[in-house]
Order: C-alpha cells, then structure tokens, then sequence
C-alpha cells in the first residue's frame, strides 16, 4: 500500500517525488533563460559565449553530424567501460581473497589513479594507428577500472565475522560463502563504483578524441569546431557530451537500483 502521510518535508511522498523531478528542470530553464539574456540584453559576444538559441540553431542544422559524433563517443565510453569494470571486479575479488595479489595491486592502482589523460591519448593513438579506436577504448577502461576496483575491493571486505563464522559452521565451501554473502554484501558498493566510473568514461573517450585517431566523435568535432571559429557548433557538440554522459549516469542509476532491489534487506 502507497504512503500519503506528509514526510519530514510536510509533503508527501507523491509530491516529493514530483519536485525532485520538478525542481531540477525548473532551475536548468531559469539558468538558460539567464544565459540568453545575458548575451542578448547583456552585449555579450558570441565569440565569448554564444546563446543558448544559437547553439539549438546548430544542433537542428548539424543534428545528423551531432548524432552520428555521440554514437562514436557513447560506444568507446560503453565498450571502456565494461572492459573496465569486468577486470576490475576479477582483480578486486583476487585481492580480498589473496593478500599477495592485494600489496601488488595497491601501488599498480594508484599509479593508474594519477595518470594524465592528455599525456596518454596521443600515446595510445600513435601506438594503434590512426583508424583504430582501441586508444580511446583503453583510456576509457583505464578511467572506468580504478573506482570500481576500490568499491568492489571494499565491498568484498564488508562481509561481517558473524557470518563467515555461521556458514564455516554449516560447512560452506568458500565458492558457496562468496556466493551468499560476501558478493551479495559487496553489490551495492560494486554499483556505486560502475554509477560514478560511467561519467568518468565519457569523459575519458571524449576527452582522447582530442588528441588524434580516427575521425568520429564529439572531441574531435568540439576541437574542429573551435579552431574554425564556430563556437556555437561547438558549444552544440559539448551538449550532446552532457546529454551522453546523462544517459550513461542515468542508466547506471537505474541498474544500480535494479539490482539493490534484489538484495535481500539482510544483505546489505
């Protein structure tokens, strides 16, 4: 049965989940509403900041381009991203498990955590030729591992004495006590890391597409477009990057409250 006494706020649930919905849209349209007429009546150049209504022009005008650019950038991100977190899970449970491989790995992650993006692109795109996208592909893994690899590694740690204990009892082989309760214990900490990891990759392949490898993709045409002068094209493009990381975020947010729903309450 559905909740309609008022919360904490005063108001109930139903109009809660309304303004969290509501309020957010409400403040991104005052913001371009400010923003248009910041340039309009304010005198602000276009070279300075083009208007919101100049930059819908361009995505209406270039929306194929637009389109065609985010595909390439979203499929780099995506493919980062469940490289990254598929390596990162297996490493994270072979560390909680073995203490020689977690001292190996402590040092081999931070190094990662601190690795310039922009010293490592052109690298990895000279490396891999100018049509592969493997490069962008790396960097977004690389982007996406260390997050889910400190979760996971967290989580799998999280599993309480008093449950070890009750299953080593009941002679459970470590298989079966991964399985039922450390794992299970770990998941919301695992999808937390994935949540914040999906950002991380879209900025990452987005990011590398600034420095060479294959025509395709929101950097390149951000960079193209600003060096060209037209920066209202390329204010178009770093939308449609925002728009790409939103749905990657959001996805992620809605997979993480898929699978906590499944946890049992006692697990988690």
């Amino acid at each position: 049965m559905t909740s309609t006494a008022p919360g904490r706020t005063g108001w109930t649930p139903a109009v809660e989940a309304r303004l969290r919905i509501l309020l957010p849209l409400g403040v991104g349209v005052v913001a371009l509403v400010g923003w248009q007429l910041l340039v309009t009546v304010g005198g602000v150049s276009d070279y300075l900041l083009p208007s919101p209504a100049a930059i819908a022009a361009e995505v209406v005008e270039f929306w194929p381009a637009i389109s065609s650019a985010a595909l390439v950038t979203g499929t780099n991100a995506l493919v980062g991203l469940v490289v990254g977190s598929a390596i990162a899970l297996l490493l994270g449970a072979l560390a909680s498990q073995w203490r020689p491989i977690d001292s190996m790995s402590a040092p081999v992650v931070a190094a990662l955590a601190v690795v310039p993006i922009v010293a490592l692109a052109p690298v990895l795109n000279s490396m891999f030729g100018a049509d592969s996208q493997f490069g962008r592909q790396a960097i977004a893994a690389l982007a996406s591992f260390v997050p889910i690899f400190v979760n996971t590694l967290r989580g799998l740690r999280q599993t309480r004495a008093v449950h070890r204990d009750l299953l080593r009892a009941y002679a459970a082989s470590a298989g079966q006590t991964f399985r039922t309760v450390t794992f299970p214990t770990a998941v919301p900490y695992v999808t937390t890391g994935v949540r914040i990891a999906s950002s991380l990759a879209v900025i990452s392949a987005l990011v590398a597409e600034y420095f060479g490898g294959p025509r395709g993709g929101l950097g390149t045409f951000i960079s193209t477009s600003a060096a060209t002068s037209a920066y209202a094209r390329a204010w178009a493009y770093v939308a449609a990057g925002i728009v790409v990381g939103l749905v990657f975020y959001l996805g992620t947010a809605l997979l993480e409250r898929i699978v906590r729903a499944r946890i049992p309450s006692d697990a988690r």
